[in-house]
């Protein structure tokens, strides 16, 4: 369990008063920053209201929230704790997740790059040492250039993580390093679904072993989905989701290889 799940933290984001500081325009649902305030403490969070949800044909089953909160479910059960806190309760424009806000480096005015993100894009034949190739491709300007990632294992337990829960739409935006030192990923609202979809830019460690250390938790995991946990996923998934992600949970383990991109898993591109 994390440290905000141990502190007043998740009180105050259950059970504050919500100020709405302003909306998320990148965001293609509706999406809010906002104060959470209570006995004195105040968080920051995001904000995803049920309401603001747009349609989607191939997600047609419960909510987007309710899967941005299975995958938190997930994650916390992994023990990696990949996705922040993240709660589903009323807000000002009613029912939606709340999300405990990412500080990073870059939210100081006085924050600058000190170097390559996490994930970035790099003129080709210019990867930095430690960094993994994913894909060559044009940007907006039509100028050629090469997707990266780091290698880094707290990147590898994401992606092993985007396998497990079936994540559509992993962008390099999607993964934010925070001041405290630990990469956490975002926006799950199109994961968890029966069909393959996985859709990721994490592809760096493709037709590689998984590590005896990533799969004692993935077994971990399996053990509990097999009580209380599923219970828990239902009310926001399927049963035949809460199945297909048992079997993904079985498939890795029965092949600890790294799955690689192929018709069925594009790219996400623009990759932020």
């Amino acid at each position: 369990m994390s440290a905000a799940d141990q502190s007043p933290v998740r009180d105050v984001l259950s059970r504050g008063e919500l100020e709405v500081i302003g909306r998320i325009r990148s965001a293609s649902n509706a999406t809010f920053l906002c104060e959470a305030s209570r006995d004195g403490q105040t968080v920051h969070c995001v904000y995803k209201p049920v309401v603001g949800e747009q349609p989607l044909w191939d997600f047609p089953d419960g909510t987007l929230a309710g899967r941005e909160l299975g995958a938190y479910l997930v994650s916390t059960a992994l023990g990696w704790n990949i996705v922040p806190l993240t709660i589903i309760r009323d807000g000002p424009a009613g029912p939606g997740m709340l999300q405990l806000w990412v500080d990073q480096p870059g939210d100081d005015e006085r924050g600058e790059p000190t170097g390559p993100g996490l994930v970035d894009l790099r003129a080709p034949g210019s990867i930095p040492a430690g960094y993994l190739s994913v894909l060559n491709a044009y940007d907006y300007a039509g100028n050629e250039v090469t997707l990266v990632h780091a290698d880094d294992q707290r990147l590898h337990r994401m992606a092993v993580f985007d396998v497990i829960v079936n994540n559509a739409d992993r962008k390099g935006g999607h993964i934010l390093a925070g001041v405290d030192g630990r990469v956490y990923g975002v926006d799950h609202g199109v994961s968890l679904h029966v069909q393959d979809k996985l859709r990721t830019v994490l592809w760096g460690w493709a037709g590689k072993s998984i590590d005896d250390e990533t799969l004692e938790a993935v077994a971990e995991l399996g053990e509990e989905l097999a009580g209380p946990l599923a219970e828990q996923l239902c009310e926001h998934i399927t049963d035949a989701e809460v199945a297909a992600l048992r079997r993904r949970v079985r498939a890795l383990l029965n092949e600890p290889v790294m799955p690689g991109p192929d018709l069925r898993r594009p790219f996400p591109w623009p990759a932020f």
